[in-house]
Parts: C-alpha cells; structure tokens; sequence
C-alpha cells in the first residue's frame, strides 16, 4: 500500500511543478490586454474622426452620382 501512495504523491508533485513552469495562461492574458487596447483605440479613433469620414464618404457618393434611391425590380 506504502508505493502506490508514494506513486500518487510523486504524480502529484510532477503535476505541480510543471503548472508551475506552464505561462500559457499567462500569456492568452497579456493577449487579451493587448486586443481590449486595441479596441479602445480604434473607437476612440472612429469617435473623434466621425464627421469628417461622414463628410468624405458623403462627398465621394455624390461624386459618383449616388445618393439617388432606383426602383426596385
């Protein structure tokens, strides 16, 4: 009985020591930070350029013509 409750606790010690070694779960947070950053910027970035992209797309369509709604077929 005395071995195989030396096994179970040596499996259970390698276990762990290799959680400690394991930073994958680290690392899918430093990415998960990084994209939570890039989505405020790019928000911010669309908020503050709203009118003047409204403006340039609205200038561009009536350019090309658009604007005017067809008849539907």
């Amino acid at each position: 009985m005395l071995p195989l409750l030396i096994t179970i606790q040596n499996v259970f010690f390698a276990a762990g020591e290799r959680l400690k070694k394991d930073e994958k779960g680290a690392t899918a947070v430093e990415y998960g930070l990084i994209v939570g950053l890039l989505a405020i910027v790019v928000i911010g970035a669309l908020t503050l350029l709203n009118d003047p992209l409204r403006e340039m797309i609205q200038g561009v369509v009536g350019q090309l013509g658009g604007g005017e709604e067809t008849p539907a077929t």
